[in-house]
């Protein structure tokens, strides 16, 4: 039998974290809009893994493509599947060989789990790996009250940090990584799409130099939370001609850097648009089909530079997500709703309305 550390054998030092149930409370994805909240087993754990009790899990805009079951979701996950893939919470139980984070640690984790072994593993690109393994996406996740999660994949955090900041540390890191892959630093900076990483991105940009940083996004809630972070225009695309109002900011020459958030069809044509030649785009967004981009006159002609931005550098994103926070970044702002596990629907379409920044659950609260 599996030898297995869990808080209720360590006994005094960590009695205050909970005896791990049989049992717990899960959203499950099935083949179909929506989800369902149901009790299943608690995940076992091997030999290098973790079992964490989560405090809190944040809703990000893949959950939304899942719940939603749209056509990206489809050919990506199985169900049924427990989702969700942004957390934090306490190591609670660990396996024989999972000694280098203590039962009772406080945590977050990179919840894109490498092999290791592929080319791009052995060439320090873990992040984009070839045979990952998302929490939440590919295997079972957060919106949970436990997570199995491998030891080496946790992130040790500061209790100063609440449960809600604690759980944005990896969309945060996104945000850290699109913004950081342009030269921001006197850039003029267009970020497209106000939803969390985007709005994570506006005092990110700033923080990191940005000579004037102009949000595109149709939801006025979000337009107001853009204005709020730091952004020094904001433009709403239902109303406005995006492209028109971008070149006539930056007197006819284009923005220096496109941070493409939202995944919209409709605004990375405008993103191209509104470049100018020799600009950068770093695209998170991710659409729900495919999508008609102009190469001819938005990319080739303009020698534009364009990074695919998928998940964070381990580890080097995490330390720089680290050191915004520990600077002093605000980001509660943002954080505008956090709710119970049960109330999921509630939360979700909070989400998809537009009328929320991040909507954080709570598994575990009573």
């Amino acid at each position: 039998m599996q030898q297995v550390r869990s808080a209720e054998r360590l006994g005094g030092a960590h009695t205050s974290v909970p005896r791990i149930p049989e049992q717990m409370e899960a959203l499950v994805k099935y083949a179909e809009p929506g989800a369902t909240l149901q009790t299943v087993p608690v995940p076992p754990i091997g030999p290098t893994d973790t079992l964490i009790r989560v405090m809190a899990a944040s809703i990000c805009g893949t959950d939304l493509h899942i719940y939603r079951w749209d056509q990206w979701a489809q050919h990506r996950v199985h169900p049924p599947m427990v989702f969700g893939h942004e957390f934090c919470g306490e190591v609670v139980a660990a396996g024989s060989e999972a000694t280098r984070i203590g039962v009772g640690a406080y945590v977050s984790a990179e919840t894109h789990i490498a092999c290791g072994a592929c080319y791009e593993c052995l060439h320090g690109l873990q992040h984009i790996c070839k045979r990952v393994e998302i929490i939440g996406v590919d295997r079972p996740g957060a919106f949970a009250q436990y997570v199995a999660v491998p030891e080496r994949n946790l992130w040790p955090t500061d209790r100063r940090f609440p449960p809600e900041i604690a759980t944005i540390q990896e969309p945060m890191g996104n945000a850290v990584h699109s913004a950081l892959a342009a030269p921001i630093a006197g850039a003029t900076v267009a970020i497209f799409g106000a939803g969390p990483i985007g709005l994570f991105t506006v005092p990110i940009a700033r923080a990191t130099g940005a000579a004037r940083i102009f949000t595109v996004e149709p939801a006025p809630f979000r337009r107001q939370l853009a204005t709020r972070m730091g952004s020094d225009v904001v433009i709403d695309p239902g109303s406005e001609n995006v492209v028109s109002r971008l070149l006539e900011e930056t007197e006819g020459e284009g923005v220096d850097v496109v941070l493409e958030m939202s995944g919209n069809p409709g605004a990375i044509g405008q993103a191209f648009s509104a470049l100018r030649h020799g600009g950068h785009v770093s695209m998170l967004g991710i659409p729900s089909r495919p999508v008609e981009v102009d190469l001819a006159d938005g990319v080739i002609f303009k020698g534009a530079t364009i990074h695919g931005i998928s998940g964070r550098r381990i580890w080097d994103t995490w330390y720089q997500t680290r050191g915004f926070l520990e600077s002093g970044m605000d980001l509660s702002p943002i954080i505008t709703h956090v709710l119970p596990l049960h109330q999921f629907e509630t939360a979700f379409d909070l989400v998809a309305s537009g009328q929320s920044g991040k909507v954080v659950l709570l598994p575990n609260a009573s």
